[in-house]
């Protein structure tokens, strides 16, 4: 039966409807031309729901909440002695850091067109600073991290971390992205000094406390405070660019707040508008690197545990950034696939040989890149914006770094908020996914890492399929993963076991 034809009226109604999307659909905050509808198409903007000015906003929003890699990284490396004594020279670990993370984001905008920013990784880099160099000299020490990201490149070219990402059960990704959602939201609270450890925790049960005595105290808790309630009331208004507009907001405040008040410390940056706005790069760390030196340093075993270590944790942080950072920003598919994948993965890697091979510790994805996604980022062009701020680092690292920790951090609160909300997807009432979806969700934060967290996930998913008779239910990729985690969790009495330690 056909339908009965429109009135005049309705008809004019629908085509001035369809005209006004076919207009909103093409609007572009640059000029019309031939540059900007190609690199519409190219990055998939208006495919994916964005718009130029989103990108443009998520990127900025990106790079100042990972901006503190700038300040956090030299002060790692360069606090840290070598077997011999050496250190590492601040500036030119500060510049290292801002060239890798700028070259590796831009490639992963173009390569992988996904709004998911890279620098120097925390963590790994407290690894390579208090673990590996004093086994051994800085140039071996980088080495490893050459050797491990070259590794992981390879596992990408055999298809098999592209493997393991898709053979997580969805609950378990979307337990992923609930579990870095209060991670990263833990982080924000942390940076800002609305938490803090308890200075002597052995004498108390408690761990962490409220400021820095128990109680909020100091303009900088202040801003923080600020910050947070300006962000969620923009959100609630859902004002365009509410996260970028707080850290800028909150930026300014700080700067008054500073030249008005005693300000004791603002901690690792602090928001005063310095003497010189631009300096000059010293690329000396570049190429210091040697592959297998290591091995004439310590013993094979040695090596390799700590290879294994590196690769694992970068295999897996990387695994969990990406699932929640496209999970949040809605673009995994309906079996929750993540859109190129592999080239995601592959730049994840070399970003890893840079790394060791500028001497700035192994760079890897950022969960920061989920406050990007927050304020609207949906594609790689956000990556330019982001690399590109980085690249002007080099040259104008005083100005950059004004932005405090606690004018940045609330973004990282708000995205965490934005995360959690994808636990309504998991199933409470299956204890096969429910407790392993929990202890994800619960390890990542209390433990300070992602890939505690994923890991615990996995081992607890193994074995309640197997007490429930339904192990053949299990990926043998999963089957691989989790005896990988058993040898990572236990790799102390294993060192212990074969005469490392």
């Amino acid at each position: 039966m056909s339908e009965a034809p429109q009135a005049p009226e309705e008809q004019q109604a629908s085509d001035e409807r369809q005209a006004s999307e076919e207009r909103r659909a093409t609007e572009r905050p640059f000029p019309a031309g031939r540059f900007a509808p190609a690199v519409d198409r190219y990055f998939r903007i208006s495919a994916r729901g964005s718009s130029y000015g989103r990108e443009i906003r998520g990127g900025f929003a990106t790079f100042f909440t990972m901006a503190y890699i700038l300040v956090l990284n030299p002060l790692i490396l360069g606090s840290a002695k070598d077997k011999f004594g050496d250190t590492l020279d601040p500036v030119q670990l500060t510049t290292a850091t801002a060239l890798v993370a700028a070259v590796m984001t831009i490639v992963m905008g173009v390569g992988g067109n996904l709004p998911l920013a890279l620098a120097a990784g925390l963590g790994l880099n407290a690894v390579v600073a208090f673990q590996i160099a004093p086994l051994m000299s800085w140039d071996d020490a980088m080495g490893l991290i050459v050797l491990e990201g070259l590794l992981i490149c390879v596992l990408v070219a055999t298809g098999l971390r592209e493997a393991v990402m898709h053979a997580v059960p969805q609950p378990l990704k979307q337990a992923i992205s609930v579990g870095i959602g209060l991670f990263i939201a833990f982080i924000g609270f942390v940076d800002a000094g609305f938490v803090s450890r308890v200075p002597d925790a052995a004498r108390t049960t408690v761990p962490v406390q409220l400021g820095g005595s128990g109680t909020l105290t100091g303009w900088p808790v202040l801003v923080f405070c600020l910050g947070v309630l300006l962000t969620i009331a923009l959100l609630a208004r859902k004002v365009r660019g509410a996260l970028l507009i707080s850290i800028v907001v909150m930026t300014v405040v700080a700067l008054v707040v500073d030249s008005l008040a005693d300000v004791e410390s603002w901690g690792l940056t602090t928001p005063a508008w310095p003497d010189s706005v631009v300096d000059t790069p010293d690329f000396g760390l570049l190429g210091h690197f040697s592959l297998f030196g290591a091995f004439s340093e310590t013993t094979a075993i040695t090596v390799v545990l700590l290879v294994f270590t590196l690769v694992l944790s970068d295999f897996f942080d990387t695994m969990g950034t990406v699932v929640g950072v496209s999970a949040e920003a809605g673009l995994l598919d309906e079996d929750g696939k993540v859109p190129h994948l592999g080239r995601v993965l592959l730049v994840d890697g070399a970003a890893a040989v840079a790394g060791g091979a500028a001497s700035a510790s192994s760079a890897t994805s950022y969960i920061e890149s989920a406050a990007g996604v927050g304020e609207g980022a949906r594609t790689g062009f956000a990556n330019l914006v982001t690399g590109g701020l980085f690249a002007l680092a080099l040259f104008l690292t005083p100005l950059l770094t004004i932005v405090p920790l606690q004018a940045a951090a609330p973004a990282l609160v708000a995205v965490g908020f934005l995360m959690m909300t994808q636990v309504k997807h998991i199933d409470w009432d299956r204890y096969e996914i429910a407790v392993p979806a929990f202890l994800t969700i619960a390890v990542m934060p209390f433990t300070y890492s992602i890939t505690n967290g994923i890991g615990a996930g996995f081992l607890s998913y193994v074995l309640i399929k197997t007490v429930l008779g339904r192990a053949r239910e299990v990926h043998p990729l999963l089957w691989g993963a989790s005896a990988l985690f058993a040898v990572y969790f236990a790799i102390d009495p294993l060192e212990q076991l074969l005469g490392v330690k």
